[in-house]
């Protein structure tokens, strides 16, 4: 009878146990939503445009801090998918060096750069969850309104798709709550045209930095 008692004893344990991990999941929910100001850290390359006396990594984009909200989904505890949106942001472009003789601002154009990513969490029930991604970003570019004097109006390329890879880590503040730190590293390009002629590409490539507060549920 004790061993029979032992035995069941010892079962109803192990499947305890076995249910501990989906029930906290459970427990913490799968979507989390975080809202962060991010600041963009742009690479700014560009291939030299001989015709204007403009060289290489002249075409500069303006860096800026952007709001952004992200949402994240949880197939299991580790992995996840975060979906980073955020509202057209307006640029600046300038020409560093040029045979206009300075640095000078050519105009402005807006971008709507959503992204999506797969995470590997970590320490998924612990205060301090690091975590690691990877994805792809589809920029959208609008509302070009750039111009050279003596040459006219430039063009962009409407679309840009490239990677992203970044990370980052949720500390846990309070139930359900978490301060956000996250650092990402995106693709971005778009060639520079007149007159449907292609003059140069450049590459914006920026690093987004960002701090915000996340709720899961």
């Amino acid at each position: 009878m004790g061993s029979i008692f032992t035995r069941a004893i010892v079962g109803a344990s192990i499947g305890v146990m076995c249910v501990l991990p989906a029930a906290a999941q459970e427990a913490q929910g799968n979507w989390l939503v975080r809202a962060r100001a991010v600041s963009i850290d742009t690479a700014n390359k560009s291939d030299p445009i001989p015709s204007l006396a403009v060289p290489a990594d002249a075409i500069t984009v303006n860096n800026k801090t952007i709001p952004e909200i992200d949402i994240t989904y949880f197939f299991t505890p580790n992995i996840a998918a975060e979906l980073v949106l955020t509202v057209p942001q307006k640029q600046t472009v300038t020409v560093q060096q040029s045979a206009l003789g300075g640095p000078v601002d050519i105009g402005t154009f807006k971008h709507l750069p959503p992204t999506l990513m797969l995470q590997y969490h970590f320490l998924p029930n612990s205060t301090f969850r690091p975590y690691v991604g990877a994805g792809l970003n589809y920029t959208r570019i609008s509302s070009v309104r750039l111009a050279v004097p003596t040459v006219g109006r430039l063009d962009l390329d409407s679309n840009s798709f490239g990677l992203a890879v970044g990370g980052g880590v949720d500390i846990a503040i309070a139930k359900n709550v978490f301060l956000n730190f996250d650092v990402k590293k995106v693709q971005i390009s778009s060639d520079v045209s007149h007159l449907g002629q292609k003059l140069s590409t450049v590459k914006i490539d920026p690093w987004l930095f960002g701090v915000g507060l996340g709720y899961r549920f």
